[in-house]
């Protein structure tokens, strides 16, 4: 065999071998599942919270917690990262409550309490339930859907065939095989991720305001994404930029809590451009100079 052939029979199965072990091991990269016992008992300074939990078609249990305030304005469904469980995620729920929202967080599936097979169709079907749950309680007026980092992708999907009041995502991604791309450019990505989570395709078909939260030092998904996502339904969708934010440490920050602030207290009141500059033409040859 001459040796030239050899070399890319060799190259050609270390790629299938990669491509393979991606496509089965993808799961333990992008979840980082904390597991509680049936039995652990949810605690948290200051914060009435009750718990509850949601049987599947498929036999799966998903388990959520409620936090609730005296006349609350809505309800923020609030969908995590992909990391721990909401023993720990619970603790944001006070940016909400201090508010005057109740707040609705979920496990995913192998998070937690939740139990059932995990893939990107049952993602969707179990967040499209909580938000059921949700709007038996309340209209869909009083609902905020917001998505954090991998959440982001689901509360898109939740808001495209909802009518909630607004959608609030907190550094999204465009969709995950975007994410992955920028890791492993070499890899046939398009067929190999069994999450794409397209973001970019759901949010087109979203309705209400949309709010986006970026920080500009995100390492894990650049800012420049929330920019792209901005430009898909610009009429709707509001960019908020926080200054030296990196990805996990937003609530750090003083400017995301009065983004946050601003967005839940947000009036719709109506505007003109009559008497202003819209369309007033520089003199300049350059365009957008």
């Amino acid at each position: 065999m001459p040796q030239w052939l050899y070399i890319v029979l060799l190259v050609l199965t270390i790629y299938s071998v990669a491509s393979i072990l991606l496509y089965y091991l993808q799961d333990y990269f992008l979840f980082k599942p904390e597991k509680l016992p049936k039995d652990f008992q949810f605690h948290y300074e200051n914060q009435e919270v009750d718990e509850y939990n949601i049987e599947t078609r498929d036999g799966a249990s998903i388990n959520g917690l409620h936090f609730k305030v005296k006349n609350p304005k809505g309800i923020v469904m609030y969908l995590k990262g992909n990391s721990k469980s909401i023993k720990g995620w619970g603790k944001f729920a006070v940016d909400f409550t201090r508010n005057g929202y109740d707040v609705v967080m979920m496990d995913y599936r192998g998070f937690g309490k939740s139990t059932g097979r995990r893939n990107q169709k049952s993602l969707k079907r179990d967040g499209q339930m909580v938000y059921n749950m949700i709007r038996e309680k309340v209209a869909e007026k009083h609902i905020i859907v917001y998505g954090r980092s991998l959440g982001s992708g689901l509360a898109t999907k939740i808001a495209s065939v909802n009518n909630p009041r607004m959608l609030v995502l907190d550094a999204p991604y465009y969709s995950l095989t975007k994410v992955a791309n920028r890791y492993m450019p070499f890899m046939p990505l398009s067929w190999l991720i069994k999450y794409p989570l397209p973001t970019y395709k759901w949010i087109r078909y979203v309705q209400c305001p949309i709010h986006i939260i970026h920080g500009t030092d995100d390492k894990l998904i650049p800012y420049k994404t929330s920019v792209k996502l901005s430009k898909i339904k610009p009429k709707l969708s509001k960019l908020y930029t926080v200054i030296g934010g990196g990805h996990k440490n937003l609530n750090n920050f003083e400017s995301y809590h009065k983004m946050l602030t601003e967005i839940l207290n947000f009036k719709p009141t109506a505007s003109t451009l009559e008497g202003s500059s819209f369309k007033v033409i520089h003199n300049s040859k350059r365009k957008n100079a």
